[in-house]
């Protein structure tokens, strides 16, 4: 058994590293709250625009974007993958990352080639360990993310489903679904199809204005870049959550760990002072 100096030790530096922790858990909880507010924010903005996004698809323009158009082979494909900038913050990062993982060995099962973008320096380390080509990358986004640090990534993607450079494009994030429940989802970004846009109600035509090139270019290109902007904020909403969640865990264990080492101390204390009398008396029984 330890002596009681290595002991009494360790529990000091248990409880500074309880300090720590816990300090932790209140700034993400207060950071977690801010966070909550913007993602709700930009939810209406989201929301409407993907439902003009939605009309769009479905009209009959004489000019058809190549956002919008299915490809009938994929050769090649593109992923964007949103992670945090910080660890600490649970298996966030893990789940994300493992999805994106199995769907690049899918691709790669199936001869396709892929290119990465991406946005969070967990994911970008994990691109790199991983030999993945990274065509674009963000990190340092801080606790308030701007579209403006987010464009010129995502315009490299863009650009290149443009030029058929990609056949598909995904997204992969942490979607915020409460405090303690945060999902890692994989959509498809690029063509704008399926579950994201969904079926519009009726049908709507419109008449372009200077022409529908220019109006389509501009109107997909802010429907992207909201998409994106959108799943940034409910990454980091998820990232506070996380973390916070993590801290409390770890402040909790550290307070388990303290009163076990408490009572060890105390035996190890009491055991020495019934040694100690036991040998005092001991010495008066033989004189």
């Amino acid at each position: 058994m330890p002596g009681t100096r290595e002991i009494r030790n360790k529990i000091k530096s248990v409880q500074n590293t309880r300090k720590i922790t816990k300090a932790m858990e209140m700034v993400a909880a207060s950071k977690m709250r801010r966070a909550q507010e913007r993602m709700r924010a930009a939810r209406p903005y989201a929301e409407k625009i993907r439902n003009v996004a939605a009309h769009l698809s479905q009209a009959n323009p004489e000019y058809k974007h190549p956002f919008l158009v299915e490809r009938d082979t994929i050769n090649r494909a593109g992923m964007i993958v949103i992670t945090t900038d910080k660890g600490l913050c649970g298996a966030l990062n893990t789940n994300v990352l493992r999805l994106a993982l199995s769907r690049l060995k899918e691709w790669e099962s199936q001869g396709e080639g892929f290119d990465v973008c991406c946005i969070g320096n967990k994911g970008l380390g994990f691109m790199q360990r991983l030999g993945a080509n990274v065509v674009s990358q963000v990190t340092g986004l801080g606790d308030q993310p701007h579209i403006e640090k987010l464009i010129g990534a995502v315009k490299v993607m863009l650009d290149g489903y443009t030029v058929d450079r990609f056949d598909r494009v995904m997204l992969v994030y942490t979607r915020f679904i409460n405090t303690m429940k945060q999902e890692a989802v994989m959509e498809q970004l690029l063509p704008l199809s399926g579950e994201r846009l969904g079926t519009p109600e009726g049908a709507w035509d419109y008449i372009y204005e200077p022409d529908a090139r220019e109006v389509l270019d501009q109107a997909l290109t802010r429907y992207i870049e909201t998409v994106i902007y959108q799943a940034v904020a409910e990454n980091l909403a998820s990232e506070q959550s996380a973390r916070m969640v993590a801290m409390k865990a770890a402040s909790d264990n550290a307070a388990s760990v303290i009163d076990e080492l408490t009572l060890i101390y105390n035996k190890s204390r009491q055991a020495g002072i019934t040694k100690e009398l036991a040998e005092i008396v001991g010495g008066a029984a033989a004189v």
